[in-house]
């Protein structure tokens, strides 16, 4: 007859004051939203009343708005790209909508530089919020002719360098995709003024480190990132590109990941600040781009749907960080990025199989 073995006693629970307990942080005290320190220093006297600015193309010149959103709340307002002389844009169709974003082709449509100055200068003198001046053009002299007409111009609080432009003196080559074009311009363009000069990066290359230090060591204040992908859409009959220009740039929520790459990789190897553009929908984004080394973002293709979101984004930025106890948005920066610099995503590391 086997013997059952008898089952081990019930360990008895222990007493209230006697249980053991994780250790746990005391939850940090709010701060009211209010006293949130969201200022944004760039450099030059140009201090944003807050990180959440809207994007060039996306925001007109920040007076078609002004009936739906007080722009005095915002922290910046980056105008539609400017060149020389005027521009009539490219042939139509422009613009298409693309799974999680949208195609422009919009072709720099724009009045020139002197007309903005007399439109557009007097009204933007008048707001809190800084206005930056987009700057396009096709060889370094239109550039630098541009930004001297825009220096000491009242309304005018810095320029924002678009050089994804083709540079007709390389071939058509973009200035943005290689460093040393990049670098010329930048130089070229500090030379010709005092103003804050931001220079926007595009994502098409291979690696974006070298063009950014390029930048910066030209004398560039701040990069802003990014520009929009290159891409086409195929028309319904499916005969010929949709586009009247074939070649279109997407932005929206599908170029995110990009743009967090870009961000990633350029905060790595500059000092200087990095403003984040790419997809921006609602407040975790905007963490998730701060959490990668930007200081602030700029917010574009979702106007479109929203032109409010971006007062809500401000808002909310406060709000989140009142509720971490932090006085400053500052504290979220650069989170998630590593100790030491990383390799770049042109080593392929991160596409093996």
């Amino acid at each position: 007859m086997s013997r059952r073995r008898p089952l081990p006693a019930a360990r008895p629970a222990l007493a209230p004051a006697t249980r053991i307990l994780a250790p746990t942080r005391p939850a940090p005290a709010e701060i009211p939203a209010a006293e949130v320190d969201l200022t944004v220093d760039l450099g030059r006297g140009l201090v944003l009343p807050n990180p959440i600015l809207v994007a060039s193309g996306t925001f007109g010149y920040g007076v078609e708005y002004g009936e739906v959103v007080d722009v005095d709340r915002l922290g910046g307002i980056c105008c539609k790209g400017t060149t020389l002389r005027a521009r009539i844009g490219n042939p139509t169709p422009r613009v298409t909508e693309t799974p999680g974003g949208m195609l422009n082709s919009i072709g720099l449509q724009n009045p020139g530089v002197d007309a903005l100055i007399e439109k557009y200068a007097a009204t933007w003198m008048t707001w809190r919020t800084p206005v930056l001046v987009n700057v396009a053009g096709e060889s370094v002299h239109e550039y630098v002719e541009v930004v001297r007409r825009l220096d000491g111009v009242p309304g005018v609080a810095g320029i924002e360098l678009n050089i994804s432009c083709p540079n007709v003196g390389m071939g058509g080559l973009q200035f943005a995709i290689d460093a040393g074009a990049a670098g010329e311009v930048t130089a070229a363009v500090r030379r010709a003024t005092d103003l804050p000069l931001l220079v926007k990066l595009s994502p098409n290359v291979a690696d974006i480190r070298p063009i950014a230090r390029a930048i910066a060591d030209a004398g560039a204040d701040a990069l802003t990132a990014i520009n929009t992908l290159s891409g086409i859409a195929v028309a319904p009959d499916r005969r010929r590109p949709l586009l009247g220009n074939v070649y279109g740039g997407l932005s929206g929520p599908a170029v995110k990941p990009v743009a967090l790459r870009i961000v990633y990789e350029a905060a790595q190897v500059v000092k200087i600040p990095v403003i984040a553009i790419g997809g921006v929908t609602e407040l975790a984004d905007v963490l998730d781009f701060l959490a990668v080394g930007a200081v602030a973002v700029q917010v574009g293709t979702a106007i479109f749907a929203d032109p409010t979101l971006p007062l809500r984004l401000v808002d909310e930025l406060a709000i989140e960080c009142s509720r971490r106890g932090m006085a400053t948005y500052r504290d979220l920066i650069g989170s998630a990025l590593p100790a030491r610099t990383g390799r770049p995503s042109a080593k392929g590391v991160e596409y093996r199989p």
